[in-house]
């Protein structure tokens, strides 16, 4: 089963609910279960909600009610109609739907961990939504202001894919006739369930749409977002807790991301990942002690 590749001998989210549930300008796919205080799981690029497919039962068993949504555009989740400035899937708008989400489910108050492009999204909750998020934890990402503000050949190079995705229709083009080109993994990494799923979003030409719009958005509106909350002083007013991947390049790009959270957050501290990128796919007992040892508060 799935949860074999990742150290969790289950099937993927046995004992969770799996709904679609109306949000307003879109439906989202969302897995959740659990008793007990809530906690908001958000993905990053190209994944879904089934990335955390071996850190949710963890939570849950140790008493959270966990809930793990497709963001809009991605996954199963519906795609809303785009823009010219691409504000349908910027951060603002998909935090807007993680709020209504977490309300229709019951819950006014909540943890968040976002990762990678969830990370901003995650970011963006706790700014425009500081009354539901108690505790944020934001995995391998700085804000996308703060990457542009650093951004040299060594980011260009590495990261070149965000000016790429950000121009008109190539992309798509270009990831449609050959996906495996773009969007690597495989089961063994994966779990074989989370990586049909991943295999599944991928090859559907309306969801990579959705995910390049998510990059167009973050060059975009995101950006100029995340400059006006510098200019105004709004800083992130829960703790926060940065995870990083050791064997990813935020320390060979920032030097110490945690500093650039600190200007971020009055409260924050960092936990480093043994894993690559995909963290809660390649160590997801490690992600999943770490937000248990910061979640509960």
């Amino acid at each position: 089963m799935s949860g074999r590749a990742s150290g969790y001998p289950r099937s993927m989210f046995e004992g969770f609910k799996d709904e679609r549930i109306d949000v307003g300008e879109v439906t989202l796919r969302v897995r959740h279960g659990g008793e007990g205080p809530p906690v908001l799981l958000i993905h990053g690029h190209p994944r879904t909600g089934s990335t955390w497919h071996a850190v949710a039962p963890r939570l849950k068993e140790a008493g959270f009610t966990v809930v793990c949504p497709d963001m809009r555009g991605y996954g199963q989740s519906s795609k809303a109609a785009i823009k010219d400035d691409h504000g349908q899937q910027s951060k603002r708008a998909v935090a807007g739907d993680m709020v209504r989400l977490m309300r229709t489910l019951g819950f006014e108050r909540f943890a968040v961990a976002g990762h990678d492009r969830g990370c901003y999204v995650a970011l963006r909750l706790a700014l425009d939504h500081p009354q539901a998020v108690r505790r944020l934890v934001v995995m391998d990402g700085v804000p996308i202001s703060e990457a542009l503000a650093r951004c040299d050949a060594k980011f260009a190079t590495a990261w070149y894919h965000w000016f790429y995705f950000a121009q008109p229709d190539k992309p798509e083009r270009a990831i449609n006739a050959d996906p495996d080109a773009f969007y690597q993994g495989t089961p063994e990494r994966m779990g074989a369930e989370n990586h049909e799923e991943f295999r599944a979003a991928t090859r559907d030409p309306g969801t990579v749409r959705a995910m390049l719009e998510d990059y167009r958005a973050g060059l975009g509106v995101d950006h100029e977002h995340e400059l006006a909350d510098r200019g105004q002083g709004r800083m992130i007013t829960c703790p926060t807790l940065f995870l990083w991947s050791t064997r990813d390049d935020m320390e060979d790009l920032y030097g110490d991301p945690l500093a650039i959270w600190r200007e971020w957050a009055a409260d924050v501290r960092g936990v480093p990942i043994e894993s690559g990128h995909h963290m809660a796919e390649e160590n997801p007992a490690a992600v999943a002690q770490a937000l248990l040892g910061f979640i509960p508060g």
